[in-house]
């Protein structure tokens, strides 16, 4: 069953994937969060899986997957697209996932959160990438790295629609950044900030779903 899991979905994100025209805003922050050899972590709602395995594939990105049996598949068919996978949960295994992370992360690699799944509650941020993100400067690396601190990144894939050749718009938010000194409160805060970029990625999707339609029920296609 896992196996044909995992081969069934990678089939499924490579073709509709392929057929999807990608319209990027905000590429700019991108460059921000990953210039100067910064690593960044990304981050996004966790119905967004879909076109972002596609789009972000081939990045050598790690994501934190379940020991679920549907952990085991996910991991399986991220890892055909150039994915990492660390195994464990909010409920099951965090610890250990979070120090593979670390461990990664200060090989080079970067790092993604499915910030509110899969147990929700549904589109509020957890905290996990935050205190990922304090972890102490970088100071034994594989890859050239020449700044520590690391950078967050938030990038929500919309439309939510899963059909052939459909329009999808990347949008992606400006990296904040968290202080390896960063107590409680700060912490905290910057959740907040987390959740607010998000909430506002989520407010911009529905204007660009709208457009969209209108322009086909203009133009007739």
């Amino acid at each position: 069953m896992i196996r044909a899991a995992d081969l069934a979905f990678f089939l499924a994100i490579k073709v509709i994937g392929r057929t999807v025209k990608f319209e990027i805003e905000g590429w700019e922050n991108w460059e921000a969060a990953s210039r100067d050899g910064q690593i960044p972590i990304y981050t996004f709602w966790h119905d967004r899986v879909f076109l972002s395995t596609y789009f972000w594939q081939r990045r050598a990105i790690v994501v934190m997957t379940s020991r679920s049996f549907d952990g085991e598949y996910i991991a399986r068919f991220i890892q055909r697209f150039g994915y990492g996978a660390a195994r464990g949960s909010s409920s099951r295994g965090a610890t250990g996932a979070v120090v593979e992370m670390v461990r990664l992360m200060r090989a080079g690699c970067p790092m993604a959160f499915t910030i509110d799944g899969p147990r929700g509650p549904r589109y509020v941020a957890k905290m996990g990438a935050v205190l990922l993100a304090r972890r102490p400067a970088i100071r034994s690396c594989r890859l050239p790295l020449r700044r520590s601190g690391f950078e967050k990144l938030i990038a929500g894939t919309v439309p939510r629609s899963r059909e052939l050749f459909t329009r999808a718009t990347v949008l992606i938010a400006a990296p904040i950044l968290v202080p390896p000194d960063a107590d409680e409160a700060l912490l905290d805060a910057k959740r907040d900030e987390l959740q607010a970029s998000l909430d506002e990625l989520d407010r911009r999707g529905p204007r660009k779903i709208l457009e969209v339609d209108h322009v086909r029920s203009s133009t007739g296609n």
